[in-house]
């Protein structure tokens, strides 16, 4: 066994996987996993940059994490940066100081790279499901940009787009520095346009249409399938591989983008963080579903964190 940390830091949350790894069968016995909303990206659309607020909510995670791991004694350590630090100018800083915290340096790895250990999480475990038909379409839609993935065993195919659900929020529901709550139908209809385009841009690469089954990853695809679930609070255990219909996503999808801030907080699964973004990112979902033809999707709490554990060990 090894005991590994693995260290997602992604558009609007940095998250945390300590696990012991068989190396021989490729098995992950988790020992903790938490995540804390820190909007690294916040901004980064439109300035090219990483706010200095953005970047001390991170550190202080780090510092967090940094505890958890000296307490659990990994022996190996890996920190995959993703889209908000792909995009941003001042990178160095943020490497310097994860560098600094952690004493590893962040890998900011490519949107391919991304897709890549996100699929990996996502389907190990899918393996034992024959009822479940193949290849699958993973897609993990982040803050800054959405993953898809097609593959069976293995990937096929994969492509990343600039459609997140703190991106897409950024750029169509902010008016004169504030969210406008609920959005215009005007400004639902440019988000809706350019969630389209960048559906083409994948399928471009990603044969989408060849899907059969449909395996939604992150923050946005759980909110959705906890609140379809009807749960008082968020259980990660009753949300893995729930399965939601095409329906309860459109139903939900609308709700989110119809109500007001107070609304959406006051849903007993809906962290604080994603009280301003779940409406562009439920938006994402159903296109998507809309976009393959899918009548339903098997929810995840296994993704890319769970690809970087398997990918240390």
């Amino acid at each position: 066994m090894t005991r590994v940390a693995a260290i997602d830091c992604g558009t609007n949350s940095i998250r945390l996987l300590v696990a012991d790894c068989d190396r021989e069968t490729g098995e992950l016995t988790e020992l903790d996993r938490r995540m804390v909303i820190v909007r690294l990206g916040q901004g980064v659309d439109k300035t090219g940059r990483l706010a200095p607020e953005a970047l001390e909510r991170t550190f202080a995670a780090c510092r967090e994490y940094a505890a958890v791991i000296k307490e659990l004694g990994a022996e190996r350590i890996r920190f995959v940066a993703t889209s908000a630090s792909r995009d941003a100018e001042n990178r160095d800083e943020f490497v310097a100081g994860v560098l600094g915290i952690l004493g590893v340096e962040p890998e900011v790895i490519t949107g391919d790279q991304e897709a890549e250990f996100s699929f990996t999480g996502a389907t190990k475990e899918l393996a034992a499901r024959p009822d479940l038909a193949k290849p699958y379409l993973v897609v993990d839609i982040g803050g800054g940009s959405t993953e898809f993935v097609v593959g069976e065993e293995h990937v096929r195919a994969a492509r990343s787009v600039d459609v997140g659900c703190v991106r897409m929020t950024e750029r169509h529901l902010v008016h004169d520095g504030e969210i406008t709550d609920p959005p215009t139908e005007a400004q639902v209809a440019a988000m809706r346009a350019d969630i389209e385009a960048a559906l083409d841009l994948a399928a471009e690469t990603v044969p989408l249409a060849e899907a059969r089954t449909l395996v939604g990853l992150a923050g946005s695809v759980t909110t959705v399938a906890g609140i379809a679930l009807g749960l008082a609070e968020y259980d990660s255990e009753a949300i893995h591989h729930a399965v939601v219909t095409y329906e309860q996503v459109r139903e939900i999808s609308e709700r989110m983008i119809g109500s007001t801030h107070a609304e959406r907080a006051a849903i007993g699964v809906m962290h604080p963080g994603r009280v301003d973004v779940i409406a562009a990112g439920s938006l994402v979902l159903l296109a998507v579903m809309e976009r393959v033809n899918a009548s339903e999707v098997v929810v995840s709490e296994h993704d890319i964190l769970d690809g970087i554990a398997f990918s240390i060990a």
